[in-house]
């Protein structure tokens, strides 16, 4: 069962597409310009729509998501970690 989907595998996050995910859960995730899959383990309850962390992402660091600049981190990342707007900040204000 695919529970997150990643557009690129140079994105650093991926989309939460099913509800009820448990920190400790393991996660099933879809790449897909390259058509594979990933398997990661969350660190907190992600709520659907939310983002992900697919890799560790440094403070100050640039986000992208579907191949795009989302904003950066205002704080250490983790792989499998919640992204969210305590953690990334719009680069714009």
């Amino acid at each position: 069962m695919i529970q997150f989907i990643v557009h690129d595998e140079n994105d650093s996050v991926g989309v939460i597409t099913v509800e009820d995910l448990k920190a400790n859960d393991n996660l099933t995730g879809w790449i897909m310009d390259q058509d594979k899959l990933m398997d990661i383990k969350i660190n907190q309850d992600i709520p659907i729509g939310h983002k992900v962390a697919i890799r560790d992402i440094s403070e100050g660091s640039t986000v992208i998501k579907y191949g795009v600049d989302i904003g950066r981190t205002v704080s250490n990342i983790a792989a499998g970690d919640h992204l969210h707007v305590h953690n990334v900040k719009t680069k714009r204000w």
